[in-house]
């Protein structure tokens, strides 16, 4: 069974973004994986925000979800009990909507893993304790 790969919209920004900090390590992870990334409406929205100033980074975004090398599995309107839930848990965190939409697919998705700049997510838990598996910079 092929790992399931969540996707951030840090790792999507820093992906098509050439003046990231992190634009290589991710290209590099990017490119190293053969299945699609999976993720949520949050993360795409944010990133779409977060590339407003990125050349061509919008329209990067597009090919990647016409691609289907990002795929959308996720469904707030079924998970928004345990999604508030977790929100509330790390309401001193913060925690974006994004990431609770992320921690709440790590829960339901067996071994998936956090493909992420965040490090936000190393202080994050899934089903109450469970350190979440990352694909992360050091």
């Amino acid at each position: 069974m092929a790992k399931t790969v969540l996707i951030d919209s840090g790792a999507i920004v820093a992906a098509l973004r050439r003046r990231d900090q992190h634009h290589a390590w991710t290209r590099a992870h990017f490119e190293a994986e053969s299945e699609p990334f999976v993720s949520c409406e949050a993360v795409i929205s944010e990133s779409f925000f977060l590339l407003d100033g990125a050349v061509g980074g919008k329209e990067a975004l597009c090919g990647l979800l016409e691609r289907s090398i990002i795929a959308i599995d996720f469904s707030f309107t079924d998970q928004l009990a345990e999604t508030l839930r977790l929100l509330r848990r790390y309401d001193d965190a913060p925690m974006s909507f994004a990431d609770a939409c992320l921690v709440r697919m790590a829960e339901q998705i067996q071994g998936a893993v956090v493909f992420t700049t965040d490090s936000d997510f190393r202080t994050y838990r899934k089903n109450g304790r469970q350190i979440i598996p990352l694909i992360m910079p050091e």
